[in-house]
């Protein structure tokens, strides 16, 4: 009798190992919510976040919300800590990120991958007409916004200077955020700003209205070593009559791209990544119109999610 019992024990042990198993498995049902880590509310981001949220919520009919941010790095760190499940982040502070290099030397994330790329992110220079600032060289001795150390546009930032033959104990840095910027630029608090961001950027947008904004050009000589060196540069154009800009302006660019935890569902994934790219129409931002499938695996170098790459097995026939 007492073997009877112990075996009903046991088998009723192994049966709540098993629904607690199936509880946790990792399944699509396990997710009713999700969060998009962006950026700052003056940012690109933010502002995409937003919308892309929303396709998410009725498309893939997971309810998902877009939440602010310090942007890059900080959302890679969310996404390994499990404080969100999808993220904008730079291919370069991706890159970074998988890798354990600059920000992230000795503390690697393995657990994250891609979804897919988004649209170039432009590294802007901004100042003012008022500043006199027209070149790279100008900025010694001057207060330049530098972004959050650790952050994409710090890294961006320290990057160009390099080029230029500089280092950040050339110039006055200051650690401000976008918004952070466009006030301190507009009361002639700093010289110049460094943001990395979709054009046109609404924090530059805002400072235009109010005084004259110049962006200094990298010139193509310094483009074409920068990208010798760093690899996930590209040349990019901000076209004339961007903040009221009589001509184009010649600069580099990285590419935005969504991170999602490893661990997310193969099916949830691939919803997701049908879901933003076969709606790409909902999007009113201008960067909208560079989401497209068939360029959503170029210039990334992590680990694809399975679901993500199930969708562009299907569609890039």
């Amino acid at each position: 009798m007492k073997k009877k019992k112990l075996g009903i024990l046991a088998a009723l042990g192994l049966s709540a190992s098993l629904i607690l198993g199936a509880c946790n498995s990792g399944g699509e049902e396990d997710y009713k919510f999700l969060s998009i880590v962006t950026g700052g509310t003056t940012g690109t981001y933010y502002a995409l976040g937003g919308t892309l949220a929303q396709i998410i919520s009725d498309e893939a009919g997971v309810e998902t919300t877009a939440e602010v941010s310090q942007a890059s790095a900080a959302n890679m760190t969310a996404l390994k800590d499990g404080k969100a499940e999808i993220a904008f982040v730079q291919t370069d502070i991706a890159y970074y990120a998988t890798a354990g290099e600059f920000m992230f030397e000795g503390d690697a994330i393995d657990s994250i991958a891609a979804i897919g790329a988004l649209y170039p992110e432009t590294i802007q220079l901004v100042t003012t007409a008022k500043s006199g600032i027209t070149s790279y060289e100008d900025l010694k001795g001057k207060k330049v916004s530098v972004g959050a150390p650790g952050s994409g546009t710090f890294a961006n930032a320290e990057q160009l200077l390099e080029i230029h033959g500089m280092t950040m104990d050339d110039i006055q840095a200051q650690n401000l955020d976008f918004g952070e910027s466009q006030e301190s630029l507009e009361s002639g608090q700093i010289d110049a700003a460094f943001i990395t961001s979709g054009t046109p950027t609404g924090a530059v947008e805002a400072l235009s209205a109010t005084t004259d904004v110049v962006i200094v050009p990298v010139e193509d000589d310094k483009a074409d070593a920068l990208i010798e060196k760093y690899p996930y540069y590209a040349k990019e154009t901000i076209p004339a009559d961007t903040y009221g800009s009589t001509k184009e302006v010649p600069t580099v660019s990285v590419l935005a791209m969504l991170a999602v935890k490893k661990d997310l569902p193969e099916e949830l994934v691939y919803d997701i990544t049908k879901a933003i790219y076969e709606n790409t129409d909902k999007i009113t931002h201008p960067k909208g119109a560079y989401i497209k499938a068939e360029t959503a695996l170029d210039g990334i170098d992590i680990d694809i999610h399975p679901g993500a790459q199930k969708y562009f097995d299907e569609v890039n026939k």
